[in-house]
């Protein structure tokens, strides 16, 4: 149980740095590109929709090493323990659609419910984020 909770901190860790090192390039970098602004808030929608993906991709990994180590549970279901089904379960806990077609037993359990609170929390950071940008692109032109 501990060695999951420190696993499981080190991944939430993990995709909250990469969000907020992604949103902190992405305000530097918007107001300098030489296009119009529309283009600037879509070059921000992109980059964020890259960080998420990356963050997901974070998750996957933790996912498929959780269940290789045989030490924290184990995905069951529509699941053939590859790093692909891993990555589709860590985009379904994400986004919090929870399709139910594979499903957490065991330690590996808690991870699906951070990731889902973390993805909710990255989600409304980026939301929040995107209409500071589009503010400020919106009053400069």
């Amino acid at each position: 149980m501990i060695l999951s909770l420190i696993l499981n901190s080190i991944l939430v860790a993990i995709a909250v740095l990469i969000h907020f090192e992604a949103l902190n390039k992405l305000s530097g970098v918007i107001p300098l590109l030489p296009i119009k602004h529309r283009f600037r808030v879509l070059f921000g929608i992109f980059g964020a929709l890259f960080a998420h993906i990356a963050e997901i991709w974070v998750f996957a990994f933790g996912y498929y090493f959780m269940v290789h180590a045989k030490l924290f549970g184990a995905l069951q279901g529509d699941f053939d323990n590859s790093l692909m089904d891993c990555t589709y379960f860590s985009f379904v806990s994400y986004t919090s659609l929870g399709f139910g077609d594979i499903v957490a037993k065991g330690d590996i359990r808690f991870l699906a419910g951070l990731e889902a609170l973390t993805g909710l929390v990255l989600i409304s950071w980026t939301a929040s984020f995107m209409f500071i940008e589009m503010q400020k692109q919106w009053k400069s032109s």
